[in-house]
């Protein structure tokens, strides 16, 4: 499936994100394509182990905004939230389930902010959600969801800082 055009919209709607909030909060920024699938994620490089790339990291947590042939077909933009083998993550003493639940339960006091949202799911999945698909509105909608995170990004320290091994 040719995705220049959708790779065009995410690519406008990452510029638009405020940088200066970005920097501030020590979050990162990717476009790209993978896995027949174009993404858009957020992730912090303190959220996968230092000697790992975060955006390919085996333990990691980021929020990725993606389209692919099938999501495309049903007019949707899908958006989550995966924190991948948090047990090995350098530093922590952390069991998935346990992070999940407590990510959750800060969560819901901002569920509202989200469209077509579910946390019902295992520990990898966080959050995960959808919106409508309209190309006219699509860059818009996708620096929503971007800045729906930067509002909520913060749970997941909060939740890592509770979960930091005593040294």
């Amino acid at each position: 499936m040719e995705f220049e055009n959708h790779l065009t919209i995410f690519k406008k709607a990452a510029t638009k994100i405020n940088q200066r909030v970005l920097n501030e909060k020590g979050l990162e920024i990717a476009v790209g394509e993978v896995l027949n699938s174009v993404f858009l994620k957020l992730y912090k490089k303190s959220w996968t182990n230092s000697e790992e790339n975060p955006l390919t990291a085996e333990t990691r947590i980021f929020f990725s905004i993606w389209v692919d042939q099938s999501t495309l077909q049903q007019k949707k933009i899908f958006y989550n939230i995966h924190a991948l083998k948090l047990r090995k993550l350098n530093g922590y003493s952390i069991e998935s389930r346990k992070f999940a639940n407590s990510f959750r339960e800060e969560f819901k006091k901002s569920i509202h902010n989200w469209k077509n949202i579910s946390i019902d799911f295992g520990p990898l999945t966080l959050m995960q959600g959808w919106i409508e698909f309209d190309n006219e509105k699509a860059q818009e909608e996708i620096l929503q969801l971007a800045n729906n995170f930067l509002e909520i990004e913060n749970i997941i320290d909060k939740t890592l800082t509770e979960l930091k091994k005593n040294n």
